[in-house]
């Protein structure tokens, strides 16, 4: 899936590169994501101050029908009820039942009161976390599917935040402000680790499949690999791009991890991480693709592996 300038999402076939879908968003598509479980067909987009649920409609009958009805489902009066009124400020739910919207595949809109920058869902598919970089003391918000409720789960994010995303094992919140990384325990409601950038300027973070290890990319062209375990500093800071870093992602299945910048590249890398705890990752950048072309100084924006194949979509 892909959302552009051009505000619409496409859904396409990776096999024939095919475009499947076109669903017309009403505002600049600023980040897509897939919902991480098989069971539903879900799709999230950040547009403007929306995020919008979508079923696209493709691959399995029986998810894409689940995923209606988990979507048709109105929660209760009283559980709604609960939230606060600073979320309620915040945020604001609403289905979708019928109409234009409904036949494109668009289930649920959240409106948010300013503009989202970015999605990302918890591994369990039941949460999801949007990124409001102008929200101040709102800047991230927590939302929950089946209760269709929105939580804050911090009332100062300590900086302008630039993106969030929950652990892969453990009940955390992985939150980077402009030069750091705070990683909050959600139970527990405090901040377990901050971690140092010493760079000016954090675009974009991944974290290990594992848990215990984090991708950094920075507009300053550094791409910082963090081990949890060992520091608060980088492990290793790499000096593969020439221009701004754009986004970092980790392979689910292979050792692999990737970043893309402003210079017009995508550098594919071996990341190995072993299960003894004494032995350091071993980091070995593999392959540069130079296949973007530059446009108003911007190249590559994003970059992201197939769950299963050791594929790389830019």
């Amino acid at each position: 899936a892909s959302v552009s300038d051009d505000e619409t999402l496409k859904i396409w076939e990776v096999n024939t590169g095919r475009c499947l879908n076109t669903v017309p968003l009403g505002g600049i598509g600023r980040c897509v994501v897939w919902c991480p479980s098989t069971r539903i067909t879900l799709v999230a987009v950040a547009a403007d101050k929306k995020v919008l649920l979508i079923n696209p409609k493709v691959g399995d009958t029986w998810a894409q029908s689940k995923t209606d009805r988990l979507l048709g489902l109105v929660p209760p009066e009283e559980v709604t009820k609960i939230t606060s009124e600073r979320v309620r400020t915040a945020v604001n739910w609403e289905h979708v039942f019928s109409g234009e919207l409904y036949d494109v595949g668009v289930r649920i809109i959240i409106t948010h009161f300013k503009e989202v920058k970015q999605v990302a869902f918890h591994g369990g598919a039941n949460y999801f976390v949007s990124v409001l970089p102008e929200g101040q003391n709102r800047a991230v918000i927590v939302h929950q599917l089946t209760r269709r409720t929105s939580q804050l789960p911090f009332s100062k994010p300590r900086g302008l935040v630039q993106a969030a995303l929950f652990h892969p094992t453990k009940p955390r919140l992985i939150v980077a402000t402009q030069k750091h990384i705070r990683i909050y325990d959600l139970v527990k409601q405090e901040m377990v680790q901050k971690l140092m950038s010493n760079s000016k300027w954090i675009s974009s973070i991944a974290i290990h499949p594992g848990g215990d290890n984090m991708l950094v990319g920075t507009y300053d062209k550094k791409l910082l690999w963090f081990d949890l375990d060992l520091s608060c500093k980088p492990y290793k800071s790499l000096a593969l791009h020439s221009q701004a870093i754009r986004g970092v992602a980790y392979h689910k299945r292979y050792p692999l991890f990737a970043s893309t910048s402003d210079d017009e590249s995508v550098i594919v890398s071996h990341g190995m991480v072993y299960s003894d705890l004494l032995q350091n990752p071993l980091i070995v950048p593999l392959k540069r693709f130079s296949n973007h072309e530059k446009f108003n100084d911007f190249s590559v924006f994003d970059v992201v592996f197939h769950p299963y194949q050791p594929w790389v979509f830019t």
